[in-house]
């Protein structure tokens, strides 16, 4: 590949890295709990349950949806 190409794709996934967790769609168990101040462990309890409509596995890790997430924890712990 042309070294311009390899470099604007270095730089994108360097500012992909470098955003804040609250502005990216897909988190990590650790950002969801930073995000949402529910502990890790219910996360992955709540994700283990049947017909989790907010997870995907991102090979060994799994993600959380942020949008389906927070429209999930409004159903479920509404106040």
């Amino acid at each position: 590949m042309d070294n311009g190409v390899l470099a604007y794709r270095a730089l994108l996934e360097k500012r992909k890295e470098n955003a804040p967790f609250w502005e990216k769609n897909v988190l990590t168990v650790e950002e969801a709990a930073e995000y949402t101040g529910i502990g890790r462990t219910k996360i992955r309890q709540i994700i283990m349950k049947c017909d989790c409509p907010f997870a995907v596995t991102n090979g060994v890790q799994v993600c959380v949806i942020r949008d389906k997430f927070i429209d999930y924890l409004d159903k479920q712990f509404r106040i």
